[in-house]
This record gives structure tokens, sequence and C-alpha cells, in this order.
């Protein structure tokens, strides 16, 4: 039997410190162990016989959203990096979601957790984040929110966890439990197990990096869409090849879009794009919610948008196969916002239009007439033409 008897000799040193990163990692995985898989829903519609549309549910996870996986990898990352140590103050510059799961982990394994977010951030995002014994740290210019947050550890003597920097290197992308590795596995049963597109929003970038590098590393032919929104860089930045672009107004989709091109996003293992209409997003929103009788989120709103324009292109080309995308978070978080008639009205968005033709293809099969702007990568090899 092997001892270590350093850790004996001196209880108080870095042995100490480092058994107190063993109990809190072990605390993370087990919280993981007790947590079934998310589930696969294949979406039945009938009028698009051949094309197979499966939903991967993220809404189940215990803080409620996809964040849910993001925030546990980078505490993992930060804890196994040396970064979290005991009473290590974390801070995070987000007032949605991935606050929300962060202070989740920070709670699990003691640590104090302050979000930054700006003044103008709604009560309900607050409680949410203080329900885990976060702190909410507001303040008046958005702008600032980065600096701020950076500012704030520093003066804590803490760590700045930087979702949008870390985001896609924190998760392991050749498996390992990766939600690319989880939809291949549930997929193995299934009619067309290899999926011609799997389709995402970006946010930090992250997830598409860990899906798109686990294409590529496993040799698949799937190829992977992300779907941006209006008031977001990131188009413009895979467009062009120029990560410089910035955008002067905040997203109104929560958890996708960003001013400026994060440097988790990863537009190399990118297939192609498309930037979808908020008014559209709202519409495909509607549509899936009452489709599966639940409400789901306005990110994925968009993710279903870019599938069903992807479902139209191959029903038009009499194409057979399967796509997937992602349930990202419940549509309960937003009903003082995207269902709610008036703050629509009040910012000008009217999803009627792209509701009826968006329920037209759905039960019909006639082809969607929604444009919108969209842009293969030149450098992919299965792409087709940019447009």
């Amino acid at each position: 039997m092997h001892t270590f008897p350093f850790r004996q000799h001196n209880p108080a040193g870095p042995a100490y410190r480092r058994g107190w990163v063993d109990e809190a990692v072990a605390a993370i995985e087990a919280d993981q162990c007790r947590t079934a898989d998310t589930h696969l829903i294949r979406l039945i519609v009938p009028a698009l016989s051949g094309i197979d549309i499966y939903l991967k549910d993220e809404s189940t996870h215990p803080t409620g959203s996809l964040k849910h996986r993001l925030a546990r990898s980078l505490f993992l990352y930060a804890l196994c990096n040396g970064h979290i140590r005991e009473g290590t103050p974390v801070v995070e510059a987000s007032s949605g979601s991935t606050a929300v799961s962060e202070a989740y982990f920070a709670q699990m394994i003691g640590v104090p957790f302050y979000a930054v977010m700006p003044r103008t951030t709604s009560a309900e995002k607050i409680a949410a984040i203080e329900h885990y014994g976060g702190n909410c740290h507001l303040i008046d210019d958005g702008r600032a929110l980065y600096a701020e947050a950076a500012a704030l550890a520093a003066r804590l003597n803490g760590h700045y966890m930087d979702q949008f920097t870390f985001a896609e290197r924190a998760t392991d992308w050749r498996g390992n439990n990766n939600i690319a590795e989880s939809i291949f596995t549930q997929l193995q049963g299934e009619p067309r197990p290899l999926p011609d597109w799997i389709v995402m929003g970006a946010g930090t970038g992250g997830t598409s990096a860990t899906i798109g590098r686990y294409l590529r590393y496993r040799q698949y032919p799937t190829r992977l869409c992300v779907a941006d929104v209006e008031h977001s860089a990131f188009f413009d930045c895979f467009r062009s090849q120029d990560r410089s672009h910035v955008c002067d107004r905040p997203s109104l989709i929560e958890g996708v879009g960003r001013p400026r091109c994060e440097p988790s996003f990863v537009p190399g293992v990118v297939d192609r794009m498309m930037k979808i209409p908020d008014a559209a997003t709202i519409a495909a929103m509607n549509v899936l919610s009452r489709r599966l009788r639940r409400p789901v989120g306005g990110s994925t709103g968009t993710n279903f948008l870019a599938l069903c324009r992807l479902a139209s292109e191959m029903r038009q080309a009499n194409a057979t196969g399967s796509l997937v995308t992602l349930i990202c978070d419940s549509g309960e978080r937003y009903r003082q916002t995207y269902y709610e008639p008036e703050w629509l009205k009040a910012r000008g968005l009217d999803p009627a239009p792209f509701e009826a033709n968006l329920s037209s293809f759905l039960a019909t099969g006639e082809p969607l007439t929604l444009a919108v702007d969209d842009f293969a990568n030149p450098q992919s090899a299965r792409s087709p033409e940019a447009t």
C-alpha cells in the first residue's frame, strides 16, 4: 500500500491546499454522476419525411441551461490550474445563465462568488444568482463589464473566471463526456446516426468550438452551422475573417450574440453561419414551444430557425438526413420579456409574419421564404458556395 507521508508532515502547506482542491473537484464530479445526461428529443414533423430533427434538451440541467456545462468546465479548469484555492473569491462578467450556474458551483465548493453586471439587470436574474449564494456587483456602464470584473477580482485577491476567454479551452473537445460526444452517443441507435448538420448559437463561442473541433477530431462528415443574432459581431467577424468588428448595441436575445468577437469564438471550425433577425428568433421560439407544449428560451428560437432553413434546403434538394440543435434553456425565464407582447412591441419586434411562414413550412414542407444573411466558410471542403 502506497502512502504519502508529506501530507502528514506538512498539513498546513501546499499539500493541505491540494487536499482541498481534491475535495472540490470530487464534489463537482460527484454532482455530475448524480445527474443523468440530458435528453435528445426527436421532433416528429411528418411533412419533412426523410429529414430527422433532434433537440438536445439542455434546459434539464440543475441550473436550467446549457451554461451549466460551461460553468462546470470553467470551475474544473480553474481548480486544476491552481487558480481557485480554499476561500478564493470567484468573479465573473455575466448577468445571465452563466452567472446562475457559476453561483451554483461556487456554493457547492464553498467559495464566494461575485457576478459583475449592468445596473439595469432584472430583479429576477439577480434573485436567481442570489438563490445560490452569489453576490451581484452592479455597474452603470455595461461597456466596462470586462474591466470591472477583472478589477474586482484583483481587489478581492480572487480569480476572474473570464468565460469569454476560457470557454473554448476549459472543455475537453476530444471527448470525456462533452456535449458533442454525448450527441453522437445518443444518436447511435437512430436511422441516420451521423447528422448532416449540428446547429449552435454563439454566446462565448465555447460550445461551437467544442463541437467543431470534435467533428474534425473524429473525422465525421457532419458540418457545423452557427446561428448569430442581430446586434452581434460574430457573423461579420466570420464573413470578413476580421476579429476587430464590434457592435454598438447589445443583443436582445439572451445567451447569444456579443458586441465583440470573443476570444473563445473559433471561426476556423465553423462551416457556415446565419444571422437570424430577432423577430424571426421570437417566431421560431413560439412555434417550437407550441410543438413541444412547453416554453423554450429565445436562443433556442435562434437555433431552431437556422435548423429549419437547412431542412428547407434539404427538402428542396430531395435530400434525406438528420439535423441536431439545442434547447438552451426554458422559456419560463422570459415570461416578462420574449413572451410579453408589450415588451416586444416596445422594441419594434413583430414575429407574426415569420411565425406564419415557419408554421406553414413545418405543416406542409413548402419552402421557407425567410431571407437571412448567410455565409459559408470557403475553407470548408464540404461547405456549399457562400450566399
